[in-house]
């Protein structure tokens, strides 16, 4: 059964802040809610410019930053940038433009998968905009030593994420259609490098052979967010009451519905709106 909670309208120290360009990310914030049951956690879904991939480094660089000032007024020191798209542009910036605020970006998992590949063979699922950015490269260069590493941008995946659809016989096609390369050339490991992804794993595990692995990287985040929060003297006890805030710059409504199917959460969602490169209440 679903559960309420409601916002709270006063900043709470410890408040983790957490933004995506849509609701990709709610998967990064449900291994965060389980590891830290008590955490005051902030969301913020850009929906309004959903998906990032297709977006210069400098539009999403300014989106980044934006968000990153509202975070921070309603609380949070420590902000988890759930997006791949996003850690990849802007994560640099960010942490050089707020350096009082701790960053926790999204890195494609290269590095497990090139430990567990048995056929040295390593598929990438992602955005275009993670793929040309200059920090997967960095890490297929530092961690794949040995391991072929295939790459595979999946257009429309990601909006049907967003709808909620993610069950539909367009999903399967395309999922399809996009490891199919992969597996050809052998890829028995398989990293999602969007935060959308891992809401695909009941179709991809139709799609997919039983012995090709999947990895995506949210519960390791939600550890290196708890180190950071304790190494900051934020990280709460437990037994705390959960307080969690969600705001979307689009459809609130619709990421109500999206929440309630992917966290299984009744919320409350905001509407804010940008104005002059800050976000607003609606």
């Amino acid at each position: 059964m679903a559960t309420m909670t409601q916002p709270t309208s006063q900043p709470l120290q410890g408040t983790i802040g957490v933004f995506d360009s849509g609701v990709g990310g709610l998967s990064v914030v449900r291994a965060l809610i389980e590891l830290m049951p008590g955490q005051p956690l902030s969301y913020v879904a850009d929906n309004a410019h959903c998906p990032y991939g297709p977006r210069p480094a400098d539009e999403i660089i300014a989106f980044a930053k934006g968000i990153t000032r509202y975070l921070q007024a309603h609380g949070s020191e420590v902000v988890v940038v759930a997006c791949n798209t996003a850690s990849a542009a802007a994560l640099m910036p960010l942490r050089q433009a707020f350096p009082e605020t701790s960053f926790v970006g999204m890195v494609p998992a290269i590095k497990p998968a090139a430990t567990i590949t048995k056929s040295g063979v390593v598929g990438v699922l992602a955005t275009q905009g993670t793929l040309q950015g200059s920090l997967f490269e960095a890490v297929v260069e530092h961690w794949a030593h040995g391991v072929r590493v295939i790459s595979r941008a999946c257009h429309g995946l990601v909006e049907l994420v967003e709808s909620g659809d993610v069950a539909a016989p367009e999903t399967e096609a395309i999922l399809r259609d996009c490891v199919a390369p992969l597996l050809a050339q052998g890829t028995d490991v398989l990293v999602l490098g969007c935060t959308h992804y891992p809401f695909l794993m009941p179709t991809l595990q139709r799609v997919l052979p039983p012995h090709v692995q999947v990895i995506e990287p949210s519960q390791a985040i939600a550890l290196q967010t708890r180190r950071v929060l304790a190494e900051r003297g934020l990280l709460l006890r437990e037994g705390h009451p959960a307080h969690h805030r969600y705001a979307a710059t689009g459809n609130p409504t619709a990421m109500q519905r999206v929440l309630e199917t992917y966290l299984y959460e009744r919320a409350s969602v905001e509407r804010i709106h940008w104005h002059r490169g800050s976000l607003l209440l609606t």
